[in-house]
């Protein structure tokens, strides 16, 4: 299968998929539950996190911003009392996420 034939597939399905989309994580464990995601599944494939970009905690949702091996940055959401995880939003990664005059400083 040609490489450009594999990636507007990937492409057509970001653009046609329904956010939240339930997945499943395997996360360490610290502290406390679920800390960080380590690896999730999508779509029957299994992405690393290579970095967690962010993470920020809200009433019932922890919600991680995640860097995966496929080069995309991922919007992760934990419902602590359920105990699911959704990808929220999938987005490209850029090369500088600041502004030119800021990354100038």
């Amino acid at each position: 299968m040609p490489t450009s034939f594999r990636s507007k597939t990937c492409e057509s399905f970001v653009s046609r998929a329904v956010f939240p989309m339930k997945i499943e994580v395997v996360a360490y464990s610290g502290y406390k539950a679920n800390e960080r995601p380590l690896y999730f599944v999508l779509e029957q494939n299994k992405l690393g996190v290579v970095n967690v970009v962010d993470r920020w905690y809200g009433v019932e949702h922890d919600y991680f911003k995640v860097l995966a091996e496929d080069g995309k940055v991922y919007l992760v959401r934990w419902h602590r009392l359920l105990d699911l995880w959704f990808v929220v939003k999938i987005m490209e990664k850029t090369e500088n996420p600041w502004p030119k005059n800021l990354a100038e400083r």
